[in-house]
């Protein structure tokens, strides 16, 4: 493929993370996605196919996004801290989803039964990410680190709605303003009840940074 296609596919793949991420599968049309990119649709049809196939080819690109960052984030899981090290990995999450926002977006939309019709994204993405983390996390619960009566899966499914939901929706402030990631108070204070919250839900010693 020449450049200029390269580059034509790339910004369709732009634009439709954009659009998906806003408006969800369902609400995105191929017309807005090549009005937007300032493409007719048959050069869209031309390199990624129609709206199914350029779902798949975004909902590929955030998970292999997200699962860089997350292989780095559990690579450097171990050391002599093992409770600063799990703190550690939940902002290395926090952090990916506030710098890409419209990961967490994509897959909020699939849980309000967004493109229902494509049904195999979870099995192939989400729970081999999850697995993958539950098992580092294992022998922190068999050393008795984390507390053996703490429901491991569920925690961490806790932290990732919590995370998704200020990425995606923040909170409201006193005054019905709302405050999300970009709002760096907000962020401070929502990651401190982050880490206070799953400190405690695991049953960790001591205190949370």
């Amino acid at each position: 493929m020449a450049s200029a296609d390269g580059t034509q596919a790339d910004l369709i793949l732009k634009v439709a993370t954009q659009l998906f991420a806003a408006l969800g599968y369902d609400g995105t049309s191929t017309r807005q996605i090549a009005d937007a990119a300032g493409l007719n649709i048959a050069t869209v049809n031309y390199h990624v196919g129609g709206k199914r196939e350029l779902y798949l080819a975004v909902m590929a690109r955030a998970h292999l996004a997200e699962k860089a960052a997350l292989d780095a984030a559990l690579a450097r899981l171990p050391g002599d801290d093992p409770v600063a090290a799990i703190h550690r990995l939940i902002d290395d999450y926090l952090g990916f989803c506030v710098d890409n926002p419209e990961v967490p977006a994509l897959w909020m939309h699939r849980w309000l039964s967004d493109a229902r019709d494509i049904t195999e994204l979870e099995r192939e993405y989400v729970q081999p990410l999850v697995t993958a983390v539950g098992a580092a996390l294992r022998p922190a619960v068999e050393s008795g680190l984390i507390d053996e009566r703490a429901d491991l899966e569920y925690t961490m499914w806790t932290v990732i709605w919590s995370v998704h939901g200020f990425a995606k929706g923040g909170v409201l402030d006193s005054d019905g303003r709302r405050r999300a990631a970009g709002d760096r108070a907000a962020l401070r204070r929502f990651r401190a009840h982050l880490h206070l919250s799953t400190h405690r839900a695991l049953g960790l010693p001591g205190d949370p940074p």
